[in-house]
């Protein structure tokens, strides 16, 4: 065992190391929480003769008088040790000291992580090596930034600080622990993490390690689509959205994660419209609205909503004439596409995205929509969405609420069966009449829906009325024609 015949040594290969701590991660449906379950777990280490304490983000948020989003665990115990006094658990990282413990009595389950030192991180990923270690203080120097590094003993709540995390929290500063470019090159996904910290927090970035971020900014591109994906969607959704893309781009960050926002800064918009500024300051404005706890795909969307104007951009061509992006939400919308499948979004989400980008201009004709239109705008899917991306685009702009108010109410007041009424013909029923099936039932189909919709057709007898006059209609065209 480690803590009986000293340090270890682990050549790690191409497995992705998951995060070396351990988690609690929690089901909705049973008593205990994740706290509960952490400190069972370092209490039986305790017991065993281990050290074991609560670690990282949760200590700094029980600090902070926040709700900790998971419980962290780090031991000197070896990985052997631990899955020996836990019967069941798995060793789902044991290259990194990293076992998963299930509790017997729910679904909660915890990763158990080793003390450990890296060696090396030549892909700016993960460690080449890593060394288990019998100091609590060896394992946090080896962490991010010091008010993530702080331990919690739940035997007495005595908390261990070994690198100032607890004055960083009463300074409201994100500061690297030890050298700040050592850090952020053995893995440069802590440059968007020193971003969402301050953002979430609404802290600053000590100055050398903000030098360092900015210096290192171009390499950001060694990360995987996917890990910067899932922090970018963190900085939109955990709260300060509009605060942390602004220090995406004053570190220079956003021109390599996401150069087409990037381009927005400068890009002048007709002040009638837009008395807030470029289309920069109206995506922060906008951004700024969004609640912690944002879906991610109302998140994007209202990130790049916008991103088709800057190619979009022409000047006003006269005097009376205005500033004009024409064409910007179909360009919009293809380059969203485009950015979320770059970043390795789901299809579901990709569609969702795309589609916000594309309907967030129709609300502006609502008031002239027939009510067929109307049911088919407001009907489709996740339209809370659309109308919460509408009101935030308003309020980031011009501020007239009118057509959100219009929608609002139309869609509280108007029974679901008047939005979306049951087919009252089918297919079957065409062929019943004998017509041919082929690609004009949908266009009939689609007549009778749209009779529904108006209005002008309430019962099955008169929906078929409708189709005997269509396919007479037809009837007649094609006869004449002949």
């Amino acid at each position: 065992m480690l803590a009986e015949t000293g340090a270890k040594r682990l050549r790690v290969g191409n497995p992705k190391p998951r995060r070396l701590v351990a988690r609690a991660l929690v089901a909705d449906n049973h008593g205990m929480d994740a706290r509960q379950l952490a400190e069972r777990i370092c209490n039986a280490l305790h017991r065993a003769g281990y050290q074991a304490y609560l670690v990282g983000g949760c200590v700094r948020d029980i600090v902070l008088d926040r709700p900790p989003q998971d419980f962290d665990v780090a031991t000197d115990a070896t990985p052997e040790r631990v899955q020996a006094m836990f019967p069941g658990s798995l060793g789902v990282g044991a290259a990194f000291g990293v076992i998963l413990v299930l509790d017997p009595d729910s679904d909660l389950q915890v990763e158990v992580a080793t003390f450990r030192t890296d060696e090396g991180y030549s892909d700016g990923r993960r460690p080449d090596a890593v060394v288990f270690a019998k100091s609590a203080e060896e394992d946090v120097r080896r962490r991010d930034f010091t008010i993530n590094g702080l331990l919690l003993d739940p035997r007495d709540g005595r908390i261990l600080d070994f690198v100032g995390g607890q004055a960083d929290l009463r300074a409201g500063i994100v500061r690297a622990i030890g050298n700040p470019g050592t850090r952020f090159r053995e893995d440069k996904l802590r440059m968007l993490r020193a971003v969402r910290f301050a953002a979430r927090f609404g802290y600053r970035i000590e100055q050398s390690t903000y030098a360092a971020l900015c210096a290192q900014a171009g390499e950001i591109g060694a990360v995987s689509a996917e890990r910067i994906r899932d922090e970018l969607t963190r900085i939109l959704t955990e709260g300060g959205a509009g605060r942390g893309f602004a220090l995406l781009e004053a570190t220079g960050l956003l021109a390599h994660v996401l150069p087409e926002l990037a381009r927005m800064r400068g890009v002048q918009q007709p002040p009638e419209f837009h008395p807030e500024g470029d289309v920069w300051t109206h995506t922060l404005q906008l951004l700024e609205q969004l609640p912690a706890g944002a879906s991610a795909t109302l998140a994007w969307g209202a990130l790049l909503h916008d991103v088709g104007k800057p190619p979009t951009f022409a000047p006003p061509r006269g005097p009376g004439d205005r500033i004009r992006f024409d064409g910007h939400v179909e360009v919009g919308t293809r380059m969203a596409e485009e950015i979320a499948q770059r970043l390795r979004f789901s299809g579901d989400d990709t569609g969702r995205v795309a589609a916000l980008v594309a309907q967030h201009l129709r609300f502006k004709d609502a008031f002239e929509m027939r009510p067929a239109t109307l049911k088919r705008f407001v009907r489709q899917p996740h339209f809370q969405e659309h109308l919460a991306l509408h009101r935030m685009d308003c309020l980031a702009s011009h501020g007239k609420l009118d057509a959100y108010e219009f929608v609002r109410k139309f869609v509280e007041e108007t029974p679901p069966e008047a939005v979306r009424p049951a087919r009252l013909v089918t297919g079957d029923d065409l062929k019943s009449l004998g017509l041919v099936p082929g690609p004009g039932y949908r266009e009939i189909l689609n007549e009778v829906e749209e009779a529904q919709l108006e209005g002008r057709v309430r019962t099955r007898e008169e929906a078929l009325q409708l189709v005997r006059q269509h396919s007479g209609a037809q009837q007649r065209q094609l006869t004449g024609n002949a």
